[in-house]
């Protein structure tokens, strides 16, 4: 156990765990992680599923002329409406 004097059982941890990952907090670091092996095991392989669709996404942006037809796509839509 640890010195921790509010500590988290699994799914009161496992529930925090989403707005933990975007505070972008060291979770390596936070209490419970560094006494359950259960919840470690969830993060790496979280991190693992992260990283793999980090990869399939596009790594470069779109050229500017896309947006700029996308925009114009949707104010001649718009003006259809009205």
């Amino acid at each position: 156990m640890t010195d921790d004097p509010n500590p988290l059982n699994c799914a009161a941890f496992q529930s925090q765990l989403p707005d933990l990952i975007a505070s972008g907090e060291n979770l390596a670091d936070h209490p419970h992680i560094r006494s359950c092996a259960l919840c470690r095991a969830l993060l790496a392989d979280l991190e693992t599923i992260a990283e793999a669709a980090r990869q399939l996404l596009p790594i470069e942006e779109p050229p500017d002329e896309v947006w700029e037809h996308i925009e114009s796509a949707i104010k001649i839509e718009e003006s259809k409406r009205r």
